[in-house]
């Protein structure tokens, strides 16, 4: 089997485990606004991150991380990596759809994917992987990841498959 075929059969399993698992997934319509581009109304690569901070900030909702209870606790979800690839260029007055989902949690850290995309032509713009840990400020403390996210957790056998 060649590389390119080992690829797409890792993808798949990865992404039929992860449909399967039923981990929390968001959905974030944004616009694009003048302070998102630069001169020729081309969107600056630093505003998909940001469009990307709101879908990550949904998402840790939906993962029970609330903003006013992460404040209090002071545990929040810190990102140590992050991945992007910019496909095609969105621009001024885009309408855009950012998807975010849990693609993989261990102990302590977590995987958080995106897409964002362009629905008026079913257009890819960028895809994210970011790696994130829980960490309780000011200590720099790295924190188990909470006990209910056992159920998002991969088993041992899907994440050798995978390559993980």
């Amino acid at each position: 089997m060649n590389l390119v075929k080992l690829r797409v059969l890792r993808d798949l399993r990865g992404n039929l485990w992860t449909m399967n698992a039923r981990r929390p997934r968001i959905r974030t319509k944004v616009r694009v606004m003048f302070f998102d581009t630069d001169c020729g109304g081309v969107v600056s690569n630093i505003a998909y991150l940001r469009f990307i901070e709101v879908a990550r900030t949904l998402l840790a909702e939906e993962l029970g991380l609330a903003l006013a209870e992460m404040a209090e606790t002071q545990r929040y979800p810190v990102v140590v990596r992050t991945e992007i690839n910019y496909r095609r260029a969105a621009k001024l007055g885009d309408r855009l759809v950012i998807e975010g989902w849990l693609d993989r949690s261990e102990r302590v850290r977590f995987w958080c994917a995106f897409r964002i995309t362009r629905p008026k032509d079913d257009v890819l713009i960028a895809e994210c992987r970011q790696s994130l840990a829980l960490i309780e400020i000011p200590a720099g403390k790295l924190l188990q990841l909470p006990k209910n996210w056992e159920k998002y957790r991969e088993p041992e056998a899907n994440r050798r498959l995978v390559g993980g």
